[in-house]
């Protein structure tokens, strides 16, 4: 099994539940992912979109990529009627969630509306002015949001783009005119393939090639040695698809000279690249200065409500500009994403590298803590974390650790993991999670994240027994069934 085969696992699953009618659960597919759920269920097919829809995700477009599981609508069920049981499942899920006193993190997504625009109220004047008027088609609090990523990013010029699918691919569009070649080399793994449905293809008239098929981003000789001509390089930091992985600094600085030496141009998906600055040692603008642009979202790491912006040479930005309006992004009014996104900036940036350090050691004792329970097999993956998100891999069902996540979550009031799923092909029985790291973490010690893992497997043992006896049960009244009919 390879982290391509859960990409295409997720955009397949994303498909079944569209085709069943699920598109508003907002959830990848189940048990899904939404990246902890963060995604934002398992990816999708080809390359679509490779993390939730994004392979999944977040991954249709994007749902499900940061969290695999999202909130529904509770209201008018009481006790559950009118629900399909996947609703009764999630609702479940989100009440329990909801209800523990320690988790690893507390998306937004999982706030009540009038919860969140309390927060995004009470955040607002500390980062803009609020007796300025309201912005109108892009000026306003949404340029001075386009002047601080691009200082931030060492770049020109920034545009805010209502989603980080649309920057990404008015960047790449306008690249391949710049450069004369249509092909973008990318991975087939990036958000591109896995979550955007060929919309390369489809909208922008663009191809693709891979420079390596590995759960890694491609080293400076494969680059080299591809042989097709490209005009783009696209680098995902980090490869979520893959685990959240990232190269090294020196690995990185060798793959862009290598694709400068081909002619052709960089473009960082860098819808994470705000949490890479621990792992490369370097200072965001010096990250994204080895590009020649860089695409980052404001909801991933940020906990913004939405948007994107593309920063690069100011000619290329202002192309981008007139494209957005081309495809739609020309919104009227988008101050409440803006000034989310400020207060991200603000906010969540600067506490992102004590996020990351805090991955390390709980991803450490997660291992340590399933080794000491006795589980029969694990992987943390990668480890250490190169981010404040990894992946964790054991070996049962999805319903399974779903069942034992939330009965962890109901009976002791912390929560481990959010949504487990199942990607094919894999061996049955074997499933992975997204674990995402963020403020909420920060109360927990290592002794803690030990004993907790060690209490999942308990949770996980028990419900597999539950599991086999329920089977085994539903096994003998289908063969009393049979008999009484061939009787």
């Amino acid at each position: 099994m390879t982290a391509i085969h859960v990409a295409r696992e997720h955009r397949r699953m994303e498909r079944m539940s569209e085709r069943d009618g699920n598109h508003a659960t907002g959830s990848g597919p189940e048990p899904a992912h939404d990246c902890g759920a963060e995604h934002d269920g398992v990816h999708g097919d080809g390359h679509g979109d490779g993390h939730g829809t994004e392979r999944g995700e977040g991954q249709g477009g994007e749902r499900g990529e940061e969290h695999r599981d999202e909130p529904g609508d509770e209201r008018g069920h009481e006790g559950g009627a009118g629900l399909s049981p996947e609703d009764r499942r999630r609702h479940r899920r989100l009440a329990a969630w909801r209800a523990c006193e320690r988790v690893l993190t507390r998306p937004a997504m999982d706030q009540r509306l009038g919860e969140r625009l309390a927060a995004l109220a009470a955040d607002a004047g500390a980062v803009y002015d609020l007796e300025e008027r309201t912005d109108l088609y892009g000026d306003g609090v949404v340029a001075e949001l386009e002047r601080r990523v691009a200082a931030l990013l060492g770049f020109p010029a920034a545009a805010f783009f209502p989603t980080g699918t649309m920057a990404q691919q008015v960047a790449l569009r306008c690249w391949a005119g710049r450069t004369g070649e249509r092909t973008v080399a990318l991975h087939p793994l990036a958000h591109p393939v896995v979550h955007e449905r060929d919309a390369l293809t489809a909208v922008s008239g663009l191809r693709t090639v891979h420079a390596t098929n590995g759960p890694r981003l491609p080293t400076a000789e494969e680059v080299q040695d591809l042989a097709e001509p490209f005009g783009t390089l696209m680098l995902e930091l980090p490869l979520r698809d893959a685990g959240f992985v990232l190269p090294t600094w020196d690995e990185l600085v060798a793959v862009v000279e290598a694709a400068r030496e081909r002619d052709a141009v960089v473009h960082f998906d860098g819808a994470r690249l705000w949490e890479c600055a621990s792992h490369f040692g370097r200072p965001l603008a010096e990250i994204a200065g080895l590009a020649d642009s860089v695409y980052v979202s404001f909801y991933k790491s940020l906990d913004g409500l939405s948007g994107a912006a593309l920063a690069g040479p100011r000619e290329l930005v202002e192309e981008a500009r007139t494209w957005r309006h081309r495809y739609g992004g020309q919104v009227f009014q988008q101050y409440p994403a803006a000034l989310s996104a400020l207060a991200g900036l603000e906010r969540e940036l600067p506490r992102l590298p004590s996020y990351v350090a805090h991955a390390r050691m709980v991803a450490a004792e997660l291992a340590a803590g399933f080794a000491a329970s006795g589980a029969p097999w694990f992987r943390v993956h990668p480890e250490p974390p190169h981010t404040h998100q990894f992946q964790v891999w054991l070996p049962y069902t999805p319903e399974v650790l779903n069942e034992a996540a939330v009965r962890q979550a109901e009976e002791t009031k912390a929560a481990l993991f959010r949504v487990w799923t199942s990607p094919l092909p894999a061996p049955e029985g074997l499933a992975f999670t997204e674990v995402t790291v963020t403020e909420p973490a920060l109360e927990w010690t290592a002794a803690d994240v030990h004993a907790a893992a060690g209490e999942f497997v308990r949770y996980a043992e028990r419900a597999e027994r539950a599991e086999r006896a329920e089977r085994a049960e539903r096994d003998r009244r289908n063969e009393k069934e049979e008999a009484r009919t061939a009787g």
